[in-house]
């Protein structure tokens, strides 16, 4: 079933969480894109936005590119875009932090699936990616609120009170500080777009396009898979084990 509104967006985020274990990455991920989509929702009702029917669109096409990676990975696993076969595949890992399933689904997501949205909208519109148009400017004021929701789960993805402080005493080089180091969403964002304006200028020569999408599929997916490495401590793991059998 297509989403035709971003509501059904919502709708089936929502649907994926309750229908998964909190610890699978596929919900970690679904968990963080829900809370921004919720975002987005309220600054559409606000009219915050030059074009709102433009960041509508886009949210729903943006959307079905993950729905559509998800079924696939289902039915067929080999299928399914490269850049986001490493998060299906360590869904149910339990020696990798929950921010890190969700970046790994923001990396395939921003960097693979947003560059074919905004063609795709933009197609659909008639209108040119351009950057100094007002569609642009909307795509940026999407950035603030994808910061906000991101700077919350990075404050939940340690551990609690003195657990945390202990961590750090014994793990001075912790390998989660590393993996939020290496993610930046406005600049994903930034390279998203110019990926679209270059999407764009292939239109007359399909083969040309298909063949830089395929390697922009690749490297996204190589990219996923260095948030991917395990990073639990022996402390981390540890509590994770008692909050998983808590009441």
């Amino acid at each position: 079933m297509s989403a035709g509104t971003v509501a059904d967006v919502l709708d089936r985020l929502r649907a994926i969480e309750s229908s998964l274990p909190h610890t699978d990455g596929v919900a970690c991920f679904a968990g963080l894109y829900r809370q921004v989509t919720e975002s987005v929702s309220g600054a559409l009702a606000t009219k915050t936005f030059a074009d709102p029917p433009f960041l509508e669109q886009l949210d729903v096409a943006f959307a079905e590119l993950f729905f559509t990676a998800l079924e696939i990975y289902e039915r067929e696993p080999e299928s399914a875009p490269p850049a986001w076969r490493p998060l299906f595949l360590a869904r149910s890992r339990r020696d990798i932090a929950p921010i890190q399933f969700a970046l790994a689904g923001m990396n395939a997501h921003i960097n693979r699936d947003l560059p074919v949205a905004v063609v795709t909208t933009c197609s659909t519109r008639t209108i040119d990616p351009r950057s100094d148009s007002p569609e642009h400017t909307d795509f940026l004021r999407v950035n603030a609120l994808l910061v906000e929701v991101e700077a919350k789960l990075k404050k939940q993805s340690y551990l609690p009170g003195w657990f945390d402080a202990v961590d750090r005493i014994l793990h001075r080089a912790h390998r989660l500080d590393d993996v939020i180091a290496m993610w930046d969403v406005e600049r994903a964002r930034e390279a998203a777009w110019i990926n679209a304006e270059t999407l764009w200028t292939l239109r007359g020569a399909p083969e040309l396009a298909a063949d830089f999408l395929a390697s922009l599929d690749r490297m996204v997916g190589f990219a996923s898979r260095g948030l991917l490495v395990p990073s639990a401590s022996w402390l981390q793991r540890f509590v994770s084990r008692l909050r998983r059998a808590a009441p």
